[in-house]
C-alpha cells in the first residue's frame, strides 16, 4: 500500500495510492491516519473521493511528526569518505518539523550558511506504540518507508560537537512523495538510493550497505523512549555528500535536488536563496 498527503486548495487530504489517483481516506494527513487503531485496514477499505495525481501537490508525508530522530554514520562508505571509525552504538541526532518540505518544494537557503550540503536518505515511519522493542516488535511497529534529504548546513553544523544547529534550518528537508508499506518492499536484499544535482548523479548506494538497519534502529530507539505512529527516523546517507568533495561542493541558487529510492518514488527539489 503507498499513502500520501496531498495539498488541496487550502486544506491537505491523506490519500491511498491507486493507479493514477488518490482515493481520500478522510483524515487530514498520513501521520493522523497512522494515530488511528486499525488504520491499515482503514486505509485499505477506504472508497472516498478519488484526486488526480497528475499535477498533484504534495505535503511532506508526515506534515508535523512527533519526533523525527537521524542517525549520523551509517553508511560503511560515507563513514570512510568522512575519516571516521564505525560507531559500536548508532549516532542520533534530531530534527524539528518545521524544516520538512514536500516532495516539490523550494528547499531555503539560509543567509546565514555558505555549506548547504545534500544527503540522501531512507525514512523509516512508524506506525505503532513501541517500548523496549524486540526485533519482531520492531518490524510489526514500521507503518513503512519513504524518501528523505536531509540537507545539512556544514558551516553550522561543525561549529560544536553537537549536530542540531546544522540539520534542522526551517524548510530544509524534502520528504515523501509517499509512504510505501514494508510489505512492498524487499529492504533484505535493499533498495538503490541515488541523489542527482542538477542531473549528475552524485549519491548512488544500496541500503543493504546500512551498518544499522531500520529494525535495529527501532530497537535501539525503543529502548531510550516510546516511539509512536507518525514518529520518523531518518537512517543516515551513503557516500557521496558534498562536503567530503575536493573542492568542497554545497548547493547553490538554482541548483535541482533530486533524491530516488527503488520502490518508493523521488524528492526533487529547487534551491532558492532567501531574500
Amino acid at each position: 500500500m503507498r499513502l500520501a498527503t496531498l495539498r488541496l486548495d487550502g486544506r491537505t487530504a491523506a490519500v491511498r495510492v491507486d493507479g493514477d489517483s488518490g482515493v481520500d481516506l478522510g483524515v487530514p494527513d498520513v501521520g493522523a491516519l497512522l494515530a488511528r487503531p486499525g488504520w491499515r485496514a482503514r486505509a485499505a477499505a477506504a472508497s472516498g473521493d478519488r484526486h488526480p495525481l497528475a499535477g498533484a501537490v504534495y505535503a511532506p508525508v508526515i506534515p508535523w511528526p512527533g519526533k523525527i530522530l537521524c542517525i549520523g554514520l551509517n553508511y560503511r562508505a560515507h563513514i570512510g569518505e568522512m575519516g571516521r571509525e564505525p560507531p559500536r552504538y548508532p549516532t542520533v541526532f534530531t530534527k524539528y518539523p518545521e524544516s520538512l518540505l514536500g516532495a516539490g518544494d523550494d528547499i531555503t537557503l539560509p543567509p546565514q550558511s555558505a555549506a548547504m550540503d545534500w544527503e540522501a536518505e531512507l525514512a523509516v515511519v512508524i506506525g505503532d506504540h513501541v517500548r523496549h522493542a524486540d526485533a519482531d516488535e520492531a518490524a510489526a511497529a514500521i507503518a513503512g518507508y519513504s524518501v528523505l534529504n536531509d540537507v545539512t548546513a556544514r558551516d553550522w553544523q561543525f561549529r560544536t560537537t553537537q549536530w542540531l544547529q546544522g540539520k534542522t534550518f526551517e524548510g530544509t528537508t524534502p520528504f515523501g512523495p509517499v509512504l510505501v508499506t514494508p510489505d512492498e518492499l524487499d529492504l533484505e536484499q535493499g533498495l538503490e538510493l541515488v541523489a542527482e544535482l542538477d542531473g549528475e548523479i552524485v549519491q548512488r548506494a544500496n541500503t543493504a550497505d546500512l551498518l544499522f538497519d531500520p529494525v535495529d534502529l527501532v530497537r535501539y530507539i525503543s529502548g531510550i523512549l516510546t516511539l509512536r505512529p507518525g514518529d520518523v527516523i531518518a537512517t543516515g546517507t551513503p557516500g557521496g555528500v558534498g562536503h567530503a568533495r575536493t573542492p568542497p561542493r554545497y548547493l547553490g541558487d538554482g541548483a535541482r535536488l533530486t533524491t530516488r529510492i527503488s520502490g518508493i518514488g523521488e524528492t526533487t527539489n529547487v534551491a532558492r536563496s532567501s531574500p
